[in-house]
């Protein structure tokens, strides 16, 4: 796991958590969270391809080692539940092209890797990788960014 850097995806059409993490002296190193985000009201189409070039510059800047994404959970609703699909056969397919290894975890999962408890809300989640990191109550870390986070943190753990 030395030296291993993993890339955290929490996927969506609107905004796509990023969260990279590299293993030093066998410890964890947050290096870089933050979102792809797409224009409200553009056609899906457009979205995806906004998610696919800006996350193919990404992987070829930050050169993870490994991708860990989110399993597909079931919505109520069913549209959000096909875009977010979408756009995680965008981050599958950028993935594979890079030759780059993929890894899924299903939110229940993460979330009893993570707090121990698979019914822990969003906000302990950011919780908990704010406090495991050091991140700073200024710095702003939104869930989809603290999702990918503890995505990445959930494959070393």
């Amino acid at each position: 796991m030395e030296g291993k850097r993993i890339l955290g995806i929490d996927p969506g059409s609107g905004r796509l958590g990023l969260g990279l993490i590299e293993v030093i002296n066998s410890k964890p190193h947050l290096i870089h969270f933050d979102c792809i985000v797409t224009t409200p009201n553009s056609a899906e189409t457009q979205k995806l391809k906004h998610i696919y070039e800006e996350l193919v510059h990404r992987l070829n800047e930050i050169k993870p080692d490994l991708l860990a994404i989110e399993t597909l959970f079931f919505a109520r609703n069913v549209t959000s539940a096909f875009s977010v699909g979408q756009a995680r056969g965008v981050v599958l397919l950028a993935a594979a092209q890079a030759n780059i290894e993929i890894v899924e975890i299903a939110p229940l999962r993460l979330k009893k890797v993570l707090l121990g408890n698979g019914n822990a809300k969003k906000k302990d989640v950011q919780n908990f990788i704010r406090e495991y990191f050091g991140i700073d109550e200024k710095k702003k870390l939104g869930d989809d960014a603290a999702d990918a986070v503890a995505i990445a943190l959930s494959q070393i753990l």
